[in-house]
């Protein structure tokens, strides 16, 4: 019997040691041999493997991050350090890998399953929400409550004071948080790579709400669009208002996972599991029209992921 590995790659997401945790509870009651792979392909690389225990992942469940780390990998696009991790593998006698992570994470193990016919399956786990065939990916919902109280705290603030707030969320490529979290908070803007905005129709429409008596705004800014600190001179110079920024930063993918992101991690887990013991390989876990699906990695991989339309047609009311 051989064994199946787990790690961690690219971003940390809330929700990734709940689903560990699952992931080694889940092979031994299917009489699997666990293993944890630290720091990602990195680690693969470098011989950073253990075999796990219920010990291992005992009171993890709460924490955010990863208590196996993670990491991003240049050598892993090298054959020779390919064959060294695949070496590793085999003398653990380790036959099957799960790996949570994105696009990423996932076109690197598509590339060593080619190399060496190791099954693997995904689990999508990022907080910006993004990877093509998934409604879902884990953490997403952690980074939003804690942007969500990040912005009830400042509102707070700018109601008293009297002040504008422009708030930037992560979101390189993808306005998924800062989309939602605006439309879920009451925020008067919100500028996201996926949508034009027009200043000017946004000066015309607060100029007259502050002479109505509007006393404060708010505005949720993904940092792909690069204009954070231009709006929060633009609220203070053109609409008169002092204005502040606040930039939320890497605080958006710590925390403890919530209720929603510690049950699709063990839900992914389970399922990842399940599906090497099957016989599947080249997949990804998804959560798609509300139950859970295999899809595989060459359709993940080659779509685009984009915001829900009608999430989308929402947010064109907070760009003019």
């Amino acid at each position: 019997m051989g064994g199946i590995a787990v790690m961690t790659s690219g971003g940390d997401s809330a929700g990734m040691n709940p689903g560990v945790k699952q992931f080694v509870e889940h092979c031994l009651e299917r009489g699997q041999r666990p293993f944890l792979i630290y720091d990602g392909l990195e680690g693969m690389i470098d011989n950073r493997i253990k075999p796990a225990s219920h010990r291992d992942v005992s009171g993890i469940i709460y924490k955010g991050g990863t208590i196996i780390r993670s990491s991003r990998s240049k050598r892993f696009f090298d054959k020779n350090f390919r064959q060294k991790a695949f070496d590793n593998l085999c003398n653990h006698g380790i036959d099957k890998l799960v790996v949570f992570g994105g696009d990423g994470s996932f076109r690197a193990l598509n590339v060593f399953y080619g190399d060496f016919n190791i099954p693997f399956i995904g689990i999508p786990a990022t907080i910006d929400n993004d990877i093509y065939g998934t409604d879902y990916c884990l953490g997403a919902d952690t980074a939003l409550n804690i942007i969500r109280q990040a912005i009830d705290d400042v509102r707070d603030t700018a109601s008293s004071f009297k002040r504008a707030f422009v708030i930037e969320t992560m979101g390189r490529d993808c306005g998924y948080l800062a989309l939602v979290s605006a439309l879920t908070s009451g925020a008067e803007i919100c500028l996201i790579p996926e949508l034009e905005y027009d200043l000017e129709s946004l000066g015309r429409r607060f100029k007259k709400e502050v002479q109505a008596g509007r006393t404060y705004i708010i505005a949720i800014v993904a940092e792909g669009v690069k204009f954070a600190h231009q709006l929060t001179e633009w609220l203070e110079n053109e609409i008169g208002m002092e204005s502040r920024l606040t930039t939320l930063g890497h605080i958006q993918r710590g925390g403890s996972p919530t209720v929603h992101d510690r049950l699709m991690g063990f839900e992914f887990a389970t399922l990842a599991v399940d599906g090497l013991l099957e016989g599947r390989s080249g997949e990804v876990v998804c959560y798609k029209a509300s139950k859970m699906i295999y899809t595989p990695i060459s359709e993940i991989t080659s779509g685009k992921y984009k915001i829900n339309q009608l999430h989308l047609k929402a947010g064109v009311k907070l760009t003019r």
